[in-house]
């Protein structure tokens, strides 16, 4: 699994499960997928193994400034 920077989820990225905002991005050889928090925590471990990255950005949900709503 590679870990090299990449773009920053936005509130127009959503879950592929259930459409509320994607916080976690999982980088597959064939393409990505999005997951909210909840849905993140339940299938990220599953996909690990076959992930080519993972961008967790759940710490955004307890930040204490204002969210940034690009």
């Amino acid at each position: 699994m590679t870990t090299t920077p990449t773009a920053e989820l936005t509130v127009a990225d959503r879950c592929d499960r259930c459409g509320a905002q994607a916080y976690v991005r999982v980088t597959l050889e064939s393409g990505q997928l999005y997951f909210c928090a909840h849905h993140g925590r339940a299938l990220t471990p599953a996909l690990s193994d076959i992930a080519v990255e993972i961008l967790d950005e759940t710490d955004r949900l307890h930040a204490t400034s204002a969210p940034d709503l690009r």
